[in-house]
């Protein structure tokens, strides 16, 4: 049961018994923020002179379904914005699911998701209600494609062993340098040629003179295989993945996680690899069969990883943990974690929600809804 509490100018502020607060009659559109903007605040004021706007207060999901309930707190919505990876929502809602977006109000238009990877979304279920979805797919592009840069390095070089000897007090004098390899004129083979892919090839190859190569569901226009390279050279297309493994010193990832590539690499990827090569994965950990890729470098299948996700997240597989001691240069899944890339994708988020409340769609969407008429 709903009680007046207050009254203010939007209408009436009431509570119910748990506390939450509901906002009442008002002809603006409301927006609810599952998680709080920290960074893009004059995009967040420029909101809030268009929409009514909600702050999240419940504490499990089945607090949060109660309050999207009709005649709850969050009734009405028409907007809802949420963070990715290790915020606070997520701990409390879970993954959008079936059943929490079947719950969701029928008032709901527009989700943005504050993330390049979507995969905690049901994007069918959502596109069956309508509700038109979006990630942040660019401004992510160069700081992931920095961090895959890094571990790209720092594999290739056997950081992790070295970083692990400093701490154990041995210094340089027992490093085992024959096993390190410099990434000029190595080959680096990229899986998922999208922007983050695309931005990371042309850091190779001007940085490191690296050659690159390339597997896609589609081959690139020539204009992209070129495109920011250095004179001369370009993306080169491998039409089958074994094709790009057995030709690379290095192989990175930047494919969404989808029921085709859950596991993309597992024993029979890994065992086509060179000895000498090494894995880089900042695109989603499910990706890699982490089991399997722990064998393959116990075994000495491959010589090194550098890692920025995980498969079950924040959970890592034991046998990482002990070999981050020499083979694996493992990071938190912070590939987007810097003031400058935190600060755009949140700014992103919040003008894509206002283009949809101004025109009735969204600036854009998730690339399973680009076709759908809404």
């Amino acid at each position: 049961m709903w009680m007046q509490r207050s009254w203010n100018g939007f209408g009436r502020t009431l509570v119910n018994p748990t506390g939450i607060r509901k906002l009442g009659t008002s002809s603006r559109p409301r927006v609810l923020l599952l998680d709080e903007i920290q960074l893009a605040t004059n995009e967040l004021e420029k909101l809030k002179e268009s929409a009514d706007v909600l702050h999240n207060e419940t504490t499990s999901r089945k607090e949060f379904l109660r309050a999207i309930s009709p005649g709850g707190p969050y009734d009405g919505i028409r907007g809802l914005y949420r963070h990715f990876g290790g915020a606070k929502s997520i701990q409390i809602t879970g993954r959008f699911d079936q059943e929490l977006v079947d719950a969701l109000p029928s008032s709901l238009n527009f989700l943005v998701h504050n993330g390049a990877g979507y995969d905690q979304l049901d994007i069918p279920a959502l596109s069956a209600r309508d509700i038109q979805t979006a990630n942040v797919p660019t401004v992510v592009n160069e700081a992931s494609a920095d961090t895959a840069l890094f571990l790209l390095i720092g594999a290739m070089r056997r950081f992790a062993l070295a970083m692990n000897e400093l701490h154990t007090g041995k210094f340089n004098s027992q490093f085992p340098f024959r096993t390190a390899s410099d990434p000029e004129s190595k080959v680096l083979g990229i899986v998922g040629a999208g922007g983050i892919g695309q931005a990371l090839a042309k850091k190779a190859a001007h940085a490191l003179g690296m050659r690159i190569l390339y597997h896609n569901r589609n081959r690139l226009p020539d204009a992209k295989e070129t495109a920011g390279m250095p004179s001369g050279e370009r993306m080169q297309y491998c039409h089958t993945l074994d094709e790009l493994l057995e030709s690379s010193d290095a192989v990175s990832l930047h494919c969404p996680i989808t029921p085709e590539t859950r596991h993309l690499m597992s024993d029979a990827q890994f065992s086509k690899m060179k000895q000498s090569a090494v894995l880089i994965n900042t695109a989603r950990g499910p990706v890699v069969d982490e089991a399997a890729m722990v064998h393959a470098l116990d075994a000495g299948t491959i010589a090194g990883v550098g890692l920025d996700v995980y498969e079950n997240e924040p959970k890592l597989h034991p046998g990482l943990l002990e070999l981050a001691k020499s083979k694996a240069l493992l990071l938190p899944h912070v590939a987007t974690l810097s003031l400058e890339t935190q600060t755009a994708m949140e700014a992103t988020c919040l003008n894509n929600l206002m283009h949809g409340l101004a025109s009735g769609k969204l600036a854009y969407t998730v690339r399973e809804q680009e076709k759908i008429q809404f």
